[in-house]
């Protein structure tokens, strides 16, 4: 999980689902994680970026699918690239986004019970 999420949201290496009680520091980071994504337009956010043609996305390319106000999408895209699930590219005048495959897939992976994870991945 290293370099997913900032001090303060990263998620832990320890999932809660194996078994072992998930220590209280990273249980705030997980929440913090899950917290940001919990949100039914940054879910939308996160499925528009990873379905667009080139993976990326500017605030302006948000907007009219979302429904909402510019300000209203920067302020969900900041929340999810502090979380660490998106990267942001500063080009010109425009900011893009991009989603953290390895950020997704250990949130993933910390909410797969382990059983279910080596099957997964022998797949």
């Amino acid at each position: 999980m290293r370099g997913v999420g900032t001090p303060r949201t990263a998620p832990p290496v320890v999932s809660p689902l194996t078994g072992e009680p998930i220590k209280r520091a990273d249980a705030e980071r997980l929440a913090g994680v899950l917290k940001a994504i919990a949100d039914p337009a940054r879910l939308r956010l996160l499925s528009l970026i990873q379905s667009s043609p080139e993976g990326e996305a500017s605030v302006t390319d948000l907007t009219a699918p979302l429904g909402l106000s510019q300000p209203t999408v920067s302020h969900h895209l900041r929340i999810l690239t502090e979380a660490g699930l998106l990267e942001r590219e500063k080009r010109g005048v425009w900011a893009y986004y991009r989603l953290v495959p390895s950020a997704i897939a250990a949130i993933a992976d910390l909410l797969t019970p382990p059983r279910k994870r080596a099957t997964r991945k022998t797949r």
